[in-house]
């Protein structure tokens, strides 16, 4: 996967690829920074996801002394397999099973409990996909530390009656405590992208409201679809439409409605 965190000081040049998004981390003050917000601890269980040219994988793995990397680019595969202490799982992390990985690494014979943690510089074009793919394995993992495009961490964050509340907002704040830890500069990276950049700490909350993950996406789909519009008119005929008698106030837009009210409704629903 590729928007790579790392840079390129493992010998040999790779050329980045555009069509991973690939902008590789070469700042060592901002990588010593990022690794300090990620904070690993060894023995901890930790899965990178596009390490690429091993800017963070490097430090990362001197402090855990293990470390499992998930990346789809097979030149960069072929590279990090060369590294002792790296387990290379070659993949498209879409297709990924993280409750495969997480039996496999705290299988009994490895001696470790516990949950994952999951740090990545997630290649931009995908960042979202991957997001809501993790989503379904929350409760098999402790932390989540990513970089991702500013505006997309600025979405994830946001406080409703804000422009940047929306889907994102609600369906990652049901399941996640989150908070944006640090500002990446596009002169961090080579080649610089065109967009800034930030990381975000993800913490799955211990006692999430039990809703349908498939309900509630839907529904706060349904609900953003006319942002701008009260939300009879979208909502309100969607609710109409599956037979729903119970309370819900109409008279508002999408984007005045907190993240509980939503899970409530959905609820509700179900």
């Amino acid at each position: 996967m590729s928007h790579s965190n790392k840079s390129g000081r493992s010998g040999g040049s790779h050329i980045p690829r555009k069509r991973f998004g690939q902008h590789f981390l070469s700042d060592g003050g901002i990588i010593e920074a990022i690794v300090n917000a990620i904070a690993p601890q060894s023995g901890d269980i930790m899965v990178e996801i596009g390490p690429g040219l091993a800017a963070l994988t490097q430090p990362l793995v001197e402090r855990l002394g293990k470390l499992t990397v998930i990346e789809l680019d097979r030149d960069l595969a072929i590279r990090l397999r060369e590294h002792p202490h790296l387990n290379v799982i070659e993949s498209d992390v879409l297709k990924v099973d993280f409750q495969q990985i997480h039996r496999t690494l705290f299988a009994p014979e490895n001696g470790a409990i516990g949950k994952l943690r999951v740090v990545g510089n997630l290649p931009y074009n995908i960042s979202t996909p991957i997001l809501f793919h993790l989503l379904g394995y929350a409760e098999l993992i402790a932390d989540q530390h990513f970089m991702l495009q500013k505006e997309v961490i600025d979405r994830m964050v946001a406080n409703p009656a804000t422009s940047d509340y929306g889907r994102l907002s609600v369906m990652l704040q049901w399941r996640y405590a989150m908070e944006d830890v640090l500002f990446v500069p596009p002169e961090s990276f080579d080649p610089p992208p065109r967009v800034d950049s930030a990381v975000v700490r993800m913490v799955p909350r211990a006692d999430p409201v039990a809703v349908r993950p498939a309900l509630l996406e839907e529904l706060v789909k349904v609900a953003f679809s006319q942002r701008r519009k009260l939300l009879r008119h979208s909502l309100g005929v969607w609710l109409i439409a599956r037979g729903f008698s119970g309370e819900f106030d109409l008279q508002r837009r999408a984007e005045e409605v907190p993240v509980d009210d939503y899970v409530a409704l959905a609820m509700a629903l179900a």
